[in-house]
């Protein structure tokens, strides 16, 4: 019982100091995988395919990986304006296989409502998210931004980064990916899952022999090595994206750091930064926004499904 202001100030302090804690612990999933603890299993929900989503066929010329969101709790696609984004993408490339049921903040693919320990809560957290209260969804979006962390950090990097990369490879042979093939990759990041795509470049690069284009939509990266080894990075950035502020706190992103791997990248020509002129980052106004703003032009995820299409298309030799 809170006797007094002192008492109440004793709330927001043990907030604080569960959230540190919590930011402490949150690489030992990534070192238990790496001891062997979990096994070497690569989970996935068996999800059917949706219309042209995660629909494979033999004469693919293209195969795109979309990673989601810190949002998203499993390999299943929650949100109604990814499912849009996602059918107008395989609609728009119909030799390629457009494939999402991927969950790159977790380096085996478990979902989190499957989680042998922690598995009520993140359902119960999901469920807020969905019927609310929202706020307490937003654990969720915690979790996974410390994963994002993970795969910055350089102590643990490089084993986050390549669980990922096995996750990757996994998810195209089992959508019929022969990795002898010329058949180019495509790793979709949206926001904070940039991050795992041009981690994952790296390892991934050593095991399949096609090009791997890296597609960062409003993405929120370090300067990972990744961007030196992926053939291209196009970085999709709207004037109105306020979480892009996260690269002001990479020290490594910034102009004057010459021979970080962003700035080789940018003088070696293997980025290209492509203006997405009024829009946000997520909801209303974001890259996938499926409201129709103004009746003469495209809704935003149209333009963003285009944007990406072209590129893909140009690459592939898609006709």
């Amino acid at each position: 019982m809170f006797t007094g202001p002192a008492d109440i100030l004793l709330i927001p302090l043990a907030m604080v100091m569960a959230f540190l804690i919590w930011a402490a612990l949150s690489p030992f999933e990534t070192l238990g995988w790496w001891a062997g603890w979990f096994g070497d299993k690569i989970y996935n929900d068996n999800i059917p395919a949706d219309g042209p989503v995660r629909c494979p066929h033999p004469d693919a010329k293209a195969f795109v990986l979309f990673l989601s969101g810190i949002g998203r709790v499993s390999g299943y696609t929650y949100s109604f304006r990814e499912q849009e984004f996602l059918r107008l993408l395989a609609v728009d490339l119909p030799q390629a296989v457009v494939i999402d049921d991927i969950f790159p903040y977790s380096v085996n693919n478990l979902a989190l409502t499957r989680q042998p320990v922690f598995a009520r809560l993140w359902q119960w957290a999901l469920a807020r998210k969905r019927t609310g209260p929202a706020l307490l969804g937003y654990l969720i979006n915690v979790r996974n931004l410390f994963q994002v962390g993970i795969a910055v950090d350089r102590r643990y990097a490089p084993m986050y980064n390549q669980g990922v990369a096995e996750i990757f490879l996994d998810t195209l042979l089992r959508y019929g990916y022969d990795p002898q093939s010329d058949s180019p990759v495509y790793v979709i990041g949206y926001s904070g899952a940039a991050q795992m795509a041009v981690g994952a470049v790296t390892y991934l690069r050593e095991w399949i022999a096609a090009p791997i284009y890296v597609i960062s939509l409003g993405g929120i990266f370090s300067s990972d090595p990744g961007l030196l080894m992926a053939d291209h990075v196009y970085h999709l950035v709207g004037d109105k994206d306020r979480a892009q502020i996260w690269r002001f706190l990479m020290p490594s992103r910034w102009p004057w750091y010459r021979a970080s791997a962003w700035n080789r990248a940018l003088r070696a020509g293997h980025v290209t930064v492509i203006p997405m002129p009024g829009m946000g980052h997520t909801g209303r106004g974001g890259y996938l926004d499926v409201k129709q703003r103004e009746p003469t032009r495209p809704r935003y995820v149209e333009i963003t499904t285009a944007t990406i299409a072209n590129i893909v298309e140009s690459q592939a030799a898609i006709p």
